[in-house]
């Protein structure tokens, strides 16, 4: 008896990191110490001591049940992305910059081509929102984990010097509200999705001319929006964001209050912009009411900051020169600490 007969493959397991490497170098910053294969990684923060009062910021994260969809379609190169954006979304909404992550995959039974593919969208998420991937776990557990699934989670570190950090201390009625397109559903209420939804292999391979001819498997893997790009173009063309929220679980309902101060309220035009059409799919075939749509999914919206009412053409100009796309959204008024759809 050996652990490769109880169900751990060790050789499976060399293999899958050496097919990671390439993946991870392309993730790599100057002040990232070392290598692959330590025990632990090491990022020097000597660059950043020219900050006033540095403060480190973080962020953890899964992907969810969204995994089912990948494993149902055999596609496994998109989640990655999804686990580093719901982690350094959070880190921007703080006005921190992702600085390293490390991603933790738990699995039935490793196959290094598909830990290898996982990993290749983990660091294609890193490089997008700059963080290096500078560390990880792959644990093989038979017994635990069916020998097809897995499961994904990730951590992020980042810093932000302090009085620069957003806070949304200082919104106040008269601001207005820009929101930047998500790609989809994002990794939030896939629990709701497979319930409405059939997420058998055939019907996920069906295409819908609503969908722009994707199949319903293609939209609903569409991997996160990371929108630290956009917000630091915000910044550095001089706009100051007042507050941020990245809407994940909850909604409109739960993250965009969580940047408002006391009383005031977040009006929120939901025909300033088009709402994908998954949304509407999910809607009618589940039967879901308005407000539970709004307390569930994003919306078509990822990404929300408060700004002043005069900066709300620069910002949305900045936002679409960075590549992703704003709309102005709403306005902040007087009343309870909130938001109303309007």
């Amino acid at each position: 008896m050996d652990y490769k007969n109880a169900g751990v493959d060790i050789e499976a397991g060399y293999k899958a990191v050496e097919l990671m490497k390439k993946h991870i170098d392309s993730t790599m910053r100057s002040e990232v110490l070392g290598g692959i294969g330590g025990f632990s990684g090491a990022f020097s923060i000597e660059p950043f001591k020219k900050m006033e009062e540095p403060v480190l910021v973080s962020g953890t994260d899964g992907v969810g049940t969204k995994l089912k969809i990948a494993f149902e379609m055999d596609k496994h190169d998109t989640v990655g992305i999804d686990c580093v954006a719901m982690c350094v979304n959070d880190i921007a909404c703080t006005g921190g910059e992702p600085l390293f992550f490390l991603d933790y995959i738990a699995c039935g039974k490793n196959e290094p081509d598909k830990i290898a593919g996982i990993v290749s969208g983990i660091a294609e998420g890193c490089r997008q929102s700059g963080a290096a991937l500078i560390g990880g776990e792959t644990a093989e557990m038979p017994g635990f984990y069916p020998a097809d699934e897995y499961d994904l989670a990730g951590f992020a570190v980042g810093i932000a010097d302090r009085k620069r950090m957003i806070t949304g201390e200082n919104i106040k009625p008269g601001d207005v509200i820009v929101g930047i397109a998500s790609s989809g559903i994002h990794s939030n209420g896939f629990s709701l999705v497979r319930k409405v939804f059939d997420v058998s292999k055939e019907n996920l391979s069906r295409t819908f001319e609503s969908l722009g001819g994707r199949s319903l498997g293609e939209a609903l893997l569409e991997p996160t929006k990371i929108y630290v790009n956009a917000l630091r173009t915000v910044k550095e063309g001089g706009v100051t964001i007042k507050g941020c929220c990245h809407i994940t679980g909850g909604g409109f309902y739960e993250n965009i209050p969580r940047m408002l101060p006391q009383n005031v309220n977040a009006q929120i035009k939901t025909d300033s912009y088009e709402v994908p059409s998954i949304f509407n799919m999910l809607a009618k075939d589940g039967d879901i009411a308005r407000e539970a749509m709004y307390n569930t999914f994003n919306m078509g919206i990822g990404m929300m900051i408060a700004i002043n009412e005069a900066d709300a053409d620069k910002a949305a100009s900045l936002i679409n020169a960075s590549g992703q796309t704003a709309y102005i959204v709403g306005e902040i008024t007087e009343g309870e600490k909130g938001i109303t759809l309007v």
